[in-house]
């Protein structure tokens, strides 16, 4: 007899019970047929097309079929969709707002706080320990996914060696809606640290309007100087929106 043992679609669920009110209880020993159907022909046309022949509705019930194996899945995953506004902002929504939503428990959560996770995670391997300069694309994309539907601002910096090869992405501060609080002499001193010899400043605009502020051009002059001081190049600071970014370099602010 094989000593591994056998996975089916019947899989028990994360959690002790199923959290979308839409089928009666009575009706959940056993998945209907219907179900069962409309999901596996969901996985095909995803294994076929990817990603791009689904709309992001169904993408959503891909995710929460594990976390609700039995019940109709559709109805929450366009209730979700209707709250936060798409599929990226309905993985990166804070816990305690996916929460407020009818028919979200913890199954629901785990396993979009996982997909996100791996979302960043396959993000981050594609820049770090890699080229920065000549990876651009990808940095942005790293940025955005990690950074875009945040509900409040953060600032990271990415420390750069001889090389411009990422050595560290560092969450500097977190901060209000509108505001972060950042301290020029401790970006520079860990830099040092990190025997950095460049950086690149990256914050987000929870409001999803990447134009910087009078603040972000203070702040990042004051790195500016304190780095230059020490031979350390500041590349770019960054401003992470909603669906796209601005670049201090690029508008002529460095």
């Amino acid at each position: 007899m094989s000593r591994y043992r056998q996975f089916s679609d019947s899989q028990a669920p994360l959690f002790a019970r199923d959290e979308a009110p839409e089928i009666p209880a009575q009706a959940t020993s056993a998945q209907p047929s219907y179900i069962k159907d409309h999901r596996a022909r969901l996985r095909e046309r995803f294994l076929v097309g990817g990603a791009d022949a689904l709309p992001d509705y169904e993408m959503l019930e891909l995710v929460l079929f594990r976390a609700i194996p039995r019940r109709d899945v559709k109805p929450l995953a366009r209730q979700l969709l209707e709250v936060f506004g798409d599929f990226n902002a309905v993985l990166s929504a804070p816990t305690h707002r996916l929460a407020e939503v009818s028919g979200v428990g913890e199954a629901v959560v785990c396993e979009l706080k996982i997909i996100e996770a791996a979302a960043h995670r396959l993000a981050r391997a594609k820049v770090l320990k890699k080229p920065v300069l000549s990876g651009w694309n990808a940095l942005l994309d790293y940025c955005q996914t990690s950074m875009a539907h945040r509900d409040v601002e953060q600032f990271r910096v990415l420390f750069l060696d001889r090389k411009n090869v990422l050595i560290a992405d560092e969450l500097q501060a977190r901060g209000t809606v509108d505001h972060v609080p950042v301290y020029p002499r401790e970006v520079v001193k860990r830099a040092l640290e990190l025997n950095a010899t460049a950086l690149i400043l990256v914050h987000n605009h929870p409001s999803g309007d990447p134009t910087p502020s009078e603040a972000d051009i203070v702040v990042t002059e004051q790195i500016q100087q304190a780095a230059e001081a020490l031979g350390i190049i500041l590349h770019d600071h960054l401003i992470i929106g909603k669906s796209s970014e601005t670049s201090f370099r690029s508008e002529g602010f460095l």
